[in-house]
């Protein structure tokens, strides 16, 4: 998955370019797409900046090998990110999460 193919997948679900964010959160990897979005007036990155982070947060998907995870879980869910309240993905790594979790 590229920074552009997510973007176009936020797109088509629900018609805006959404931030995306990765946290850690007690030992769990999370996938969030949050409230703010690219056409807000008020959204605080550069069309530039909203890619570079796309293509940060797919890089990191790609590596970890959860981008099917994420393309799926965009498809299939009914939620929907509204002010204050992210749309969350528990990534599953599998064996591989304390790689990352150190």
């Amino acid at each position: 998955m590229t920074g552009s193919e997510l973007r176009e997948l936020l797109q088509r679900k629900w018609g805006y370019s959404f931030a995306v964010q990765l946290r850690k959160v007690k030992g769990k990897i999370l996938f969030q797409v949050m409230w703010r979005y690219l056409e807000q007036v008020s959204f605080p990155l550069s069309e530039t900046e909203y890619l570079e982070n796309l293509e940060a947060v797919t890089n990191y998907l790609n590596d970890w090998g959860g981008s099917e995870q994420v393309r799926s879980f965009l498809i299939e869910t009914k939620e929907k990110p509204r002010l204050g309240k992210a749309v969350t993905l528990t990534l599953d790594l599998g064996a591989r999460a304390s790689e990352w979790l150190l």
